[in-house]
């Protein structure tokens, strides 16, 4: 199993057993007060039981954030550099025609 199927496949099983755990919970007949001790208390048991596992999956989610985060500035940058290109490019035919015309000018008579 490559690195991001694995990565996606632990982050759906960690979502999916809070997710049991906080519907469990929730819907017991117990009292909120009851009900909140125990989910803080499974919170907490489940972060002790998969510690190391909730830190690689933090670490390699803010890997990919970061991965995305410069390859979306590298692309920002290209595209602002093409637009730049563009009005430099359309500046300069600008200034060929109105250098053209004047130079038309000066040669009339």
């Amino acid at each position: 199993m490559s690195k991001d199927k694995s990565f996606s496949f632990a982050m759906g099983l960690i979502a999916g057993v809070v997710g049991g755990i906080v519907a469990g919970v929730l819907y017991a007949p117990k009292s909120g007060e009851e009900s909140r001790k125990e989910l803080k208390e499974a919170a907490c048991e489940l972060y002790e039981k998969h510690a190391p596992q909730i830190e690689e999956a933090k670490k390699q989610a803010f890997e990919s954030v970061d991965l995305m985060r410069y390859k979306l500035e590298r692309q920002f940058r290209k595209i602002n550099n093409s637009v730049k290109s563009k009005k430099m490019h359309k500046a300069k035919e600008l200034e060929d025609i109105v250098n053209g015309e004047n130079s038309d000018n000066e040669f009339d008579y």
